[in-house]
Protein backbone atom coordinates (compact mmCIF):
# COMPACT_ATOMS: atom_id res chain seq x y z
CA UNK A 1 0.00 0.00 0.00
CA UNK A 2 1.47 3.71 -1.32
CA UNK A 3 0.04 6.68 0.73
CA UNK A 4 0.79 9.98 -0.27
CA UNK A 5 -0.05 12.77 1.87
CA UNK A 6 -0.36 16.49 0.91
CA UNK A 7 -0.93 19.02 3.55
CA UNK A 8 -2.72 22.78 3.05
CA UNK A 9 -4.00 23.36 6.35
CA UNK A 10 -2.37 26.80 6.40
CA UNK A 11 -3.67 30.05 6.58
CA UNK A 12 -1.84 31.37 3.57
CA UNK A 13 -1.08 34.41 5.08
CA UNK A 14 1.61 35.88 2.62
CA UNK A 15 -0.88 34.52 -0.83
CA UNK A 16 -3.75 36.63 1.05
CA UNK A 17 -1.68 39.76 2.06
CA UNK A 18 -3.82 43.25 1.32
CA UNK A 19 -6.63 41.23 0.23
CA UNK A 20 -10.28 41.60 1.80
CA UNK A 21 -11.32 39.25 4.06
CA UNK A 22 -14.23 38.19 2.00
CA UNK A 23 -11.90 37.63 -0.67
CA UNK A 24 -8.95 35.47 0.69
CA UNK A 25 -8.83 31.61 -0.36
CA UNK A 26 -7.47 28.57 0.28
CA UNK A 27 -4.10 28.65 -1.39
CA UNK A 28 -4.26 25.27 -2.85
CA UNK A 29 -7.55 25.83 -4.91
CA UNK A 30 -7.19 29.05 -5.79
CA UNK A 31 -7.14 29.31 -9.81
CA UNK A 32 -7.90 32.34 -11.88
CA UNK A 33 -9.09 30.97 -15.54
CA UNK A 34 -9.09 27.42 -15.86
CA UNK A 35 -10.25 25.84 -12.50
CA UNK A 36 -7.62 23.07 -13.10
CA UNK A 37 -5.26 25.73 -12.70
CA UNK A 38 -4.97 24.60 -9.24
CA UNK A 39 -1.99 23.45 -7.15
CA UNK A 40 -4.01 20.77 -5.67
CA UNK A 41 -5.09 19.31 -9.07
CA UNK A 42 -1.30 19.20 -10.42
CA UNK A 43 -0.20 17.55 -7.11
CA UNK A 44 -3.04 15.47 -7.32
CA UNK A 45 -2.11 13.96 -10.63
CA UNK A 46 1.23 13.29 -9.64
CA UNK A 47 0.59 11.66 -6.67
CA UNK A 48 -1.82 9.03 -8.87
CA UNK A 49 0.55 6.68 -8.17
CA UNK A 50 -0.54 6.08 -4.55
CA UNK A 51 -3.39 3.56 -3.32
CA UNK A 52 -4.83 6.42 -0.80
CA UNK A 53 -3.67 10.75 -1.32
CA UNK A 54 -4.12 12.00 2.70
CA UNK A 55 -5.44 15.53 1.98
CA UNK A 56 -4.90 17.13 5.34
CA UNK A 57 -7.10 20.28 5.67
CA UNK A 58 -7.58 23.14 8.15
CA UNK A 59 -7.69 26.97 6.91
CA UNK A 60 -11.02 27.50 4.77
CA UNK A 61 -11.73 23.43 4.60
CA UNK A 62 -15.16 23.90 3.26
CA UNK A 63 -13.90 25.39 -0.22
CA UNK A 64 -11.39 21.93 0.39
CA UNK A 65 -14.48 19.89 -0.11
CA UNK A 66 -16.13 21.94 -2.68
CA UNK A 67 -13.40 21.83 -4.97
CA UNK A 68 -12.71 17.84 -4.31
CA UNK A 69 -16.76 17.54 -5.64
CA UNK A 70 -15.69 19.04 -9.20
CA UNK A 71 -12.91 16.45 -9.32
CA UNK A 72 -12.99 12.96 -11.46
CA UNK A 73 -14.39 10.06 -9.41
CA UNK A 74 -10.67 8.18 -10.16
CA UNK A 75 -9.08 10.66 -8.50
CA UNK A 76 -11.99 11.24 -5.62
CA UNK A 77 -11.98 7.82 -4.69
CA UNK A 78 -8.19 7.96 -3.79
CA UNK A 79 -8.60 11.24 -1.58
CA UNK A 80 -8.98 10.95 2.04
CA UNK A 81 -9.91 14.29 3.77
CA UNK A 82 -8.92 14.49 7.24
CA UNK A 83 -9.09 17.88 9.25
CA UNK A 84 -5.98 19.29 11.79
CA UNK A 85 -8.18 21.20 14.71
CA UNK A 86 -5.10 23.07 15.25
CA UNK A 87 -4.56 24.70 12.08
CA UNK A 88 -4.23 28.30 13.47
CA UNK A 89 -2.46 27.39 17.11
CA UNK A 90 -0.24 24.84 15.97
CA UNK A 91 2.92 24.85 13.45
CA UNK A 92 3.12 22.30 10.34
CA UNK A 93 4.19 19.65 11.96
CA UNK A 94 0.79 18.95 13.80
CA UNK A 95 -0.40 18.47 10.31
CA UNK A 96 1.97 15.98 9.19
CA UNK A 97 1.35 14.48 12.26
CA UNK A 98 -2.45 13.93 11.54
CA UNK A 99 -1.99 12.65 7.95
CA UNK A 100 0.69 10.36 9.01
CA UNK A 101 -2.03 9.28 11.65
CA UNK A 102 -4.55 8.46 9.33
CA UNK A 103 -1.93 7.20 6.91
CA UNK A 104 -1.29 4.22 9.30
CA UNK A 105 -5.08 3.47 9.42
CA UNK A 106 -4.37 1.63 5.73
CA UNK A 107 -1.31 -0.13 6.61
CA UNK A 108 1.26 1.35 4.13
CA UNK A 109 4.47 0.18 3.24
CA UNK A 110 5.75 3.65 1.76
CA UNK A 111 4.55 6.64 2.48
CA UNK A 112 5.08 9.66 0.28
CA UNK A 113 4.49 13.58 1.93
CA UNK A 114 4.75 16.94 -0.33
CA UNK A 115 3.88 20.67 1.35
CA UNK A 116 0.54 21.81 -0.86
CA UNK A 117 2.36 24.99 -1.57
CA UNK A 118 4.37 23.37 -4.01
CA UNK A 119 4.82 22.89 -8.33
CA UNK A 120 7.41 20.12 -9.14
CA UNK A 121 7.96 19.51 -12.66
CA UNK A 122 6.97 16.01 -13.51
CA UNK A 123 10.17 14.31 -14.21
CA UNK A 124 11.57 15.28 -10.98
CA UNK A 125 8.66 13.81 -9.37
CA UNK A 126 8.60 10.67 -11.42
CA UNK A 127 12.32 9.95 -9.80
CA UNK A 128 11.34 11.00 -6.07
CA UNK A 129 8.38 8.00 -6.70
CA UNK A 130 10.32 5.45 -8.63
CA UNK A 131 13.77 5.73 -6.65
CA UNK A 132 14.05 2.96 -3.87
CA UNK A 133 14.07 3.69 -0.43
CA UNK A 134 13.93 6.98 1.84
CA UNK A 135 14.01 9.99 -0.65
CA UNK A 136 15.31 13.81 0.86
CA UNK A 137 15.03 16.16 -1.82
CA UNK A 138 16.84 19.73 -3.15
CA UNK A 139 16.36 22.14 -5.38
CA UNK A 140 18.96 23.96 -7.30
CA UNK A 141 16.92 27.85 -6.21
CA UNK A 142 19.11 30.47 -4.16
CA UNK A 143 19.28 29.78 -0.43
CA UNK A 144 17.20 33.20 1.37
CA UNK A 145 17.30 32.44 4.97
CA UNK A 146 13.86 34.29 4.79
CA UNK A 147 12.02 31.89 2.91
CA UNK A 148 14.22 28.74 2.44
CA UNK A 149 14.35 25.36 4.47
CA UNK A 150 17.79 24.28 4.63
CA UNK A 151 19.13 20.92 4.23
CA UNK A 152 22.63 20.36 5.32
CA UNK A 153 25.15 17.41 6.64
CA UNK A 154 26.66 18.04 9.81
CA UNK A 155 30.13 16.81 10.88
CA UNK A 156 28.78 13.50 11.82
CA UNK A 157 27.96 13.16 8.50
CA UNK A 158 23.99 12.94 9.34
CA UNK A 159 21.94 15.40 7.18
CA UNK A 160 19.74 18.16 9.54
CA UNK A 161 17.37 20.89 8.80
CA UNK A 162 17.17 24.50 9.25
CA UNK A 163 14.56 26.74 9.26
CA UNK A 164 13.25 30.25 10.49
CA UNK A 165 9.43 29.71 10.76
CA UNK A 166 9.42 34.18 12.03
CA UNK A 167 11.19 33.71 8.18
CA UNK A 168 14.45 36.11 9.57
CA UNK A 169 17.66 34.83 9.90
CA UNK A 170 18.96 31.62 9.86
CA UNK A 171 21.80 30.05 12.48
CA UNK A 172 23.50 26.90 11.87
CA UNK A 173 25.04 25.78 14.94
CA UNK A 174 27.42 22.98 13.74
CA UNK A 175 30.02 22.49 10.63
CA UNK A 176 28.63 21.32 8.14
CA UNK A 177 30.10 19.51 4.77
CA UNK A 178 27.24 20.80 2.32
CA UNK A 179 24.28 22.98 2.39
CA UNK A 180 21.20 22.38 -0.29
CA UNK A 181 17.88 24.09 -0.29
CA UNK A 182 15.44 21.47 1.13
CA UNK A 183 12.64 20.64 -2.13
CA UNK A 184 10.19 19.75 0.48
CA UNK A 185 9.24 16.75 -0.47
CA UNK A 186 10.26 13.02 1.20
CA UNK A 187 9.72 9.55 1.16
CA UNK A 188 9.58 7.39 3.88
CA UNK A 189 9.54 3.66 3.50
CA UNK A 190 10.19 2.06 7.28
CA UNK A 191 6.83 2.63 8.73
CA UNK A 192 8.17 1.59 12.11
CA UNK A 193 11.07 4.30 12.65
CA UNK A 194 7.93 6.83 11.22
CA UNK A 195 5.99 5.78 13.73
CA UNK A 196 8.31 6.16 16.64
CA UNK A 197 8.88 9.98 15.12
CA UNK A 198 5.54 11.48 15.03
CA UNK A 199 4.58 9.45 18.40
CA UNK A 200 8.10 11.21 19.65
CA UNK A 201 6.99 14.30 18.14
CA UNK A 202 3.40 14.71 19.79
CA UNK A 203 4.82 13.81 23.08
CA UNK A 204 7.87 16.26 23.27
CA UNK A 205 7.40 18.81 20.58
CA UNK A 206 3.46 19.20 19.48
CA UNK A 207 3.76 22.76 18.18
CA UNK A 208 7.13 22.24 16.31
CA UNK A 209 7.49 22.06 12.54
CA UNK A 210 6.53 19.39 10.11
CA UNK A 211 10.62 19.06 10.25
CA UNK A 212 10.71 17.83 13.90
CA UNK A 213 9.00 14.61 12.70
CA UNK A 214 11.29 14.20 9.43
CA UNK A 215 14.58 14.80 11.74
CA UNK A 216 13.02 12.17 14.45
CA UNK A 217 13.19 9.37 11.64
CA UNK A 218 16.44 10.73 10.24
CA UNK A 219 17.97 10.53 13.44
CA UNK A 220 17.12 6.72 14.05
CA UNK A 221 20.15 6.03 11.27
CA UNK A 222 17.83 5.89 8.47
CA UNK A 223 19.44 5.47 5.15
CA UNK A 224 18.24 7.93 2.93
CA UNK A 225 18.81 8.99 -0.78
CA UNK A 226 18.88 12.79 -2.14
CA UNK A 227 17.15 13.40 -5.12
CA UNK A 228 17.03 17.13 -6.94
CA UNK A 229 14.24 18.32 -8.26
CA UNK A 230 14.51 20.52 -11.44
CA UNK A 231 11.85 22.77 -11.55
CA UNK A 232 10.70 24.28 -8.43
CA UNK A 233 8.47 26.49 -7.16
CA UNK A 234 7.39 27.30 -3.50
CA UNK A 235 3.97 29.28 -4.26
CA UNK A 236 4.12 31.84 -1.32
CA UNK A 237 1.99 34.96 -3.36
CA UNK A 238 -0.03 35.40 -6.18
CA UNK A 239 2.80 37.09 -8.09
CA UNK A 240 4.48 33.17 -7.50
CA UNK A 241 1.17 31.31 -8.62
CA UNK A 242 0.82 33.49 -12.15
CA UNK A 243 4.66 32.39 -13.15
CA UNK A 244 3.38 28.86 -12.38
CA UNK A 245 0.82 29.15 -14.21
CA UNK A 246 2.81 30.17 -16.90
CA UNK A 247 4.93 26.99 -16.59
CA UNK A 248 1.47 25.01 -17.13
CA UNK A 249 0.60 26.63 -20.10
CA UNK A 250 4.15 26.53 -21.54
CA UNK A 251 4.19 22.65 -20.89
CA UNK A 252 0.73 22.03 -22.35
CA UNK A 253 1.76 23.98 -25.39
CA UNK A 254 4.62 21.21 -25.93
CA UNK A 255 2.62 18.22 -25.73
CA UNK A 256 0.20 20.23 -27.69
Amino acid sequence: MKVAIITIAGISSRFNKDIPENEKRLKAVYYEGDSKNTLLYHLLLKCDFADKIVLVSGYKADSLGEYITSLSKELRDKIIVVHNDHFEDLSSGYSLYVGVEEAFRHEPDEILFVEGDLDIDDISFDKVISTLGNVLTYTYEPIYANKAVVLYKDDKDHYRYAFNSSHGLLTIDSPFSCILNSGQTWKFTEMDKLKKAADSFCEEAKGDTNLKIIQNYLDQGIEVRIVPLDRWTNCNTREDYRKIVKYWEAENEETD
